[in-house]
């Protein structure tokens, strides 16, 4: 298994050379087609008593601005990207996670970072991180902010024994198969007998993929944060998760593993659902 395209995500609002030289960067490492992708929307016009807020006139307005910054994004990935690995591009006015989401039916791999300055949790300019891969059906590599390249030396897997972690583990195959240390963790303040079995195997499935790891346990924190707090201590280039093992909403309300880590703009996370 390799990754042969590589959808990568660039934030309308954000500073995109890094990630661009990082997603150059993963196409020249798996030989793969770099595809960028850009886009934003104009939110709908706000209906108050009295009339419309935003008039058509300001609307179009805010589209001709969102159509010249996505020609300029795309100016800006070809001249980075270009002559470098094989290229295309998909840029649009329309919401940028759906438009994300449907694009992700042409990748092995979507790379984006976390978003940023005045996009950050703008649906109409930003992309929706736990929407993305809740629904894309591909592992998403969520970039540590300004990360233009990687080793891909340490690898962290956070292990539990549900779907969502099973299917990470194959999605990230490519990504272990580079490393030249993988640690395979659970977070469990009692680990049982089945715990260790289930790390055993999965020590087991990545040794059939020439994969050499290890297999730990730590205690459980009410935050969520051990994951991330044990990648910083190995000095993980890269952690893979499943996501969204509990519900999303959930998540939202309670924290979790899932949030900790996609709030965490100091790692690398592959993450799947």
């Amino acid at each position: 298994m390799s990754y042969k395209s590589i959808v990568l995500n660039l934030d309308i609002d954000g500073m995109v050379a890094p990630v661009i030289k990082l997603g150059v960067d993963l196409a020249q490492r798996f030989d793969a087609r770099l595809i960028g992708l850009s886009a934003a929307d104009v939110p709908p016009p706000v209906v108050m008593e009295g009339g419309v807020a935003f008039e058509g006139e300001s609307m179009m307005r805010q589209r001709e601005s969102i159509e010249r910054r996505i020609e300029d994004l795309r100016a800006e990935f070809e001249s980075l990207a270009g002559a470098s690995v094989d290229t295309e591009w998909r840029g649009a006015v329309g919401n940028p996670t759906r438009l994300l989401i449907d694009s992700a039916r042409l990748a092995d791999l979507i790379v984006t970072a976390s978003p940023e300055g005045a996009s950050s949790g703008n649906v109409h300019r930003s992309t929706d991180l736990g929407n993305l891969i809740l629904q894309s059906g591909r592992p998403v590599l969520v970039a540590a902010t300004n990360q233009e390249d990687f080793r891909i030396n340490k690898v962290l897997v956070g292990w539990k024994d549900t779907r969502e972690a099973r299917r990470a583990v194959t999605d990230a195959m490519p990504f272990l198969q580079m490393a030249q240390e993988v640690r395979v963790i659970t977070i469990e303040d009692d680990a049982t007998d089945e715990t260790w079995n289930s790390l055993d195997d999965v020590v087991a499935l990545l040794s059939f993929h020439g994969v050499k790891a290890t297999a730990e346990v730590f205690p459980e924190k009410s935050d969520g944060g051990t994951i991330a707090d044990v990648a910083h201590a190995m000095h993980a280039d890269l952690i893979i998760s499943g996501a969204y093992g509990h519900s999303r909403f959930r998540e939202w309300i309670f924290g979790g593993a899932t949030r900790s880590l996609l709030e965490n703009d100091r790692l690398n996370r592959v993450m799947s659902n």
